[in-house]
């Protein structure tokens, strides 16, 4: 490995912006699950859900040329995700459950591994794009996602409880992603490529979506997310009037 290399300090350099970039998604997730924890458990859902992330990132590694070839993996990922961000962003209005602890704290830790493992697949390529070949710089950018996603997980949590109104800015971006994964897969890059060539783009990493379908489908993920997240509270608040009633 060449430190003198000037490609080496600008995968470096890449690589922990993706990390700032990409470990967000993650923290959201984190502290979305974790807000309706109680308050002394919180913590322990952070770094179990942190350390979910980065052994799920891990594995991903082993086998992400594998996984990228798979038709409608980012399509059932896709539709996945929808289903957590709906689910977050609906789930008791952001107060405390009236549970076991316990079975509160594996609830959210489970909602976490499974939208992490969702997410992981693109945040995976992404370093591993940018590493260029040095496993060296692959490691040290899964290394530094430990750090970023704990930290930046419990300033969410912080944000979540003092301005409700993130949650719904949260449950927005994971429906974008979860749009951006459904025009990324395999059979719908084939499609679009099919139907027109302008609409996809190849370059060093690959083929992916152009800005017209990346960013159509990012946005109507977003509003899908945040329309039925309303109609679902609004028919949940409807439905507990009726009880009380």
């Amino acid at each position: 490995m060449d430190f003198t290399a000037p490609t080496f300090w600008v995968s470096l350099l890449q690589i922990i912006w993706i990390d700032l970039l990409l470990s967000g998604d993650n923290a959201v997730v984190i502290a979305l699950a974790c807000r309706s924890l109680p308050v002394k458990q919180r913590k322990w859902g952070i770094l179990l859900g942190a350390g979910a992330a980065v052994g799920l990132r891990i594995l991903f590694a082993l086998a992400v040329t594998v996984l990228l070839g798979i038709p409608f993996l980012k399509v059932a990922g896709g539709l996945l995700l929808f289903w957590i961000a709906i689910k977050l962003v609906t789930d008791h209005e952001g107060e405390a459950h009236d549970v076991a602890a316990s079975d509160s704290l594996w609830k959210a830790v489970r909602t976490i591994a499974i939208a992490d493992a969702v997410m992981s697949l693109d945040n995976v390529v992404a370093i591993a794009a940018a590493a260029r070949g040095h496993w060296e710089l692959f490691v040290f950018g899964l290394v530094l996602t430990i750090p970023l996603i704990i930290f930046g997980s419990q300033l969410l949590l912080n944000l979540l409880t003092r301005f409700p109104i993130l949650i719904w800015a949260g449950a927005a971006l994971l429906g974008w992603i979860a749009g951006e994964m459904l025009v990324g897969d395999v059979m719908a890059l084939s499609y679009l490529q099919h139907f027109d060539p302008s609409l996809v783009k190849v370059d060093d990493h690959g083929v992916h979506p152009a800005a017209l379908p990346h960013y159509l489908a990012s946005v109507t993920g977003a509003v899908v997310v945040l329309a039925a997240g309303y109609l679902l509270r609004g028919r949940s608040r409807g439905a507990e009037a009726g009880h009380g009633a």
